[in-house]
């Protein structure tokens, strides 16, 4: 069975085509478009959110930002272009900026859950 599977592999095209040494074209339009999407499905997703669902989500943001720090280390870090490796250094500092202030905001939340002792303002 597994045999099977590795011819398969072996006879499959290759996943990127490149015609005589061209590098594949960008669809940029597609890219701008996904974007948006993501941005207006975003916005709208976040401002349903109750105010109990604030920190489990922020959380959860949290999670997603470190999976992004990861990859934008990984493509900062390959060094291909100048470009790519501005971009990675750029995504590495947003996503950092952002799981910090999650985590300040978290904790600030938190903290106002906590009862104050008698005696302190």
């Amino acid at each position: 069975m597994l045999s099977d599977f590795s011819t398969l592999l072996a006879a499959a095209p290759p996943a990127v085509p490149e015609a005589a040494g061209h590098a594949p074209q960008i669809d940029y339009l597609a890219l701008l478009f996904v974007f948006m999407l993501a941005t207006f499905t975003g916005l709208l997703v976040i401002r349903n959110v109750s105010r109990l669902l604030h920190t489990p989500l922020m959380s959860l943001t949290n999670a997603i930002s470190a999976i992004a720090v990861v990859g934008s280390i990984a493509l900062a870090g390959k060094m291909e272009t100048t470009t790519t490796t501005i971009l990675g250094a750029v995504a590495v500092f947003a996503s950092m900026t952002n799981i910090v202030s999650g985590f300040l905001l978290t904790d600030r939340m938190l903290k106002m859950f906590k009862k104050r002792e008698p005696g302190k303002s």
